[in-house]
C-alpha cells in the first residue's frame, strides 16, 4: 500500500521523531474551529524547531490545545531588521514555522518581507494550504467566483476610504476586504455612497458557532446591523458591476433586507434598480414576503 505524502509517494509516513529539513514552513492555522487545522500543519508544528508568530499567547494557546510545546519567536511587521536577519539567519540549521494569529500567513498579515529575504539567502521556504477567510466568505456568499479581488482592509479615515472604493469600482470583479465590528457601519456607508446599486455580502463568526453570511444593499445591511451591532472578523464582499441575480431565491434575499427598513413600493424599487429585475413583479413578490 502507497500513502500520498506532501505531494511525493512514499511507501510509509515520515516518523514523528524525524526532524524537519532546515528552513521556513509557512503554517495556515484555523480562523476560528480548531478542528480546521490539516494533519499536515499539526506535522510540521510537531518537528520545527521553533514557530515565528504574531502573537505569542495566541500561538501558545492553540499549540497547547494541540499537545505541542514548542519555542515561540514574537515576528510581525513591527520587528526590526536586525531580528528578521537573526531569524533567516537560524534557518541555515533549524526548521522554523511561521504562523499568524489566524489563517493563512502573509494574507494582510505580516510576513512577505521574510519570504524575501530567506529567498535572498537561499533558504528553502514551504508553504502550506488550509483555513484563509477571504476564500470562506466568498464560498459562503454566493457572489459571481470566477474573478475575484482581495484587497486587505479599507483605508479607516473617510477620505481614504471613499477613494478607494471609487479606484476600484470600475473592476469587473467580486471585491473583498477584511473589516472589523466597529468599522463595518461606516464602510456600508462608504459602500452606498461610492457604489449604490452593487450587492453587498456580509459574512462574520466564519467557521464559529455564530457564523452568518448576510446579502442585501448597503442601506438594508446598515439599518441591520445597527440594530445588531456586530462583533468579531468579518469579510465584506462587493458584488461585480451590472450583475444581474440568478434566481428568484436571491431575489427573495434581497427583497426581505430591503423590507426590513423600507416600505414594499421602495423595496420594489431599490432591488429592480439593484438587479435590473422587474419592479412590478418584485413588487407582488414583496406583497407575497409580507404576507407569509
Amino acid at each position: 500500500m502507497f500513502l500520498v505524502h506532501w505531494g511525493k509517494v512514499s511507501d510509509c509516513p515520515p516518523s514523528p521523531s524525524d526532524p524537519l529539513l532546515p528552513g521556513l514552513y509557512v503554517v495556515a492555522t484555523p480562523i476560528g474551529n480548531l478542528g480546521d487545522i490539516t494533519l499536515r500543519a499539526v506535522d510540521i508544528l510537531s518537528r520545527c524547531d521553533g514557530v515565528a508568530c504574531e502573537d505569542t499567547r495566541v500561538t501558545g494557546k492553540l499549540l497547547k490545545h494541540l499537545g505541542i510545546s514548542k519555542p515561540l519567536w514574537r515576528y510581525d511587521d513591527h520587528s526590526e531588521h536586525r531580528d528578521r536577519t537573526r531569524l533567516v539567519a537560524s534557518m541555515r540549521d533549524r526548521a522554523v514555522a511561521l504562523v499568524s494569529d489566524a489563517g493563512t500567513p502573509l494574507i494582510s498579515d505580516p510576513g512577505f518581507r521574510l519570504i524575501n529575504d530567506c529567498r535572498a539567502e537561499g533558504i528553502p521556504v514551504t508553504s502550506l494550504p488550509g483555513a484563509c477567510a477571504a476564500i470562506v466568505g466568498m464560498t459562503l456568499s454566493g457572489l459571481p467566483n470566477d474573478r475575484f479581488l482581495f484587497t486587505g482592509f479599507l483605508p479607516a479615515k473617510d477620505k481614504a476610504r471613499r477613494e478607494a472604493l471609487e479606484e476600484l469600482a470600475g473592476i469587473d470583479a467580486t471585491l473583498i476586504f477584511y473589516e472589523t465590528g466597529p468599522r463595518l457601519l461606516k464602510s456600508l456607508a462608504a459602500i452606498g455612497a461610492a457604489l449604490p446599486d452593487r450587492e453587498i455580502a456580509v459574512a462574520r463568526e466564519l467557521t464559529k458557532l455564530h457564523e452568518e453570511c448576510r446579502r442585501g444593499l448597503s442601506h438594508g445591511l446598515a439599518a441591520y446591523y445597527e440594530a445588531h451591532p456586530p462583533k468579531g472578523e468579518i469579510v465584506l464582499m462587493i458584488g461585480p458591476p451590472g450583475e444581474t441575480l440568478a434566481s428568484a431565491d436571491d431575489a427573495d434575499a434581497l427583497l426581505r433586507e430591503a423590507l426590513a427598513t423600507m416600505k414594499t413600493s421602495q423595496a420594489a424599487a431599490a432591488v429592480s434598480k439593484a438587479t435590473g429585475l422587474d419592479r412590478k413583479a418584485l413588487y407582488a413578490r414583496a406583497m407575497d414576503l409580507k404576507a407569509e
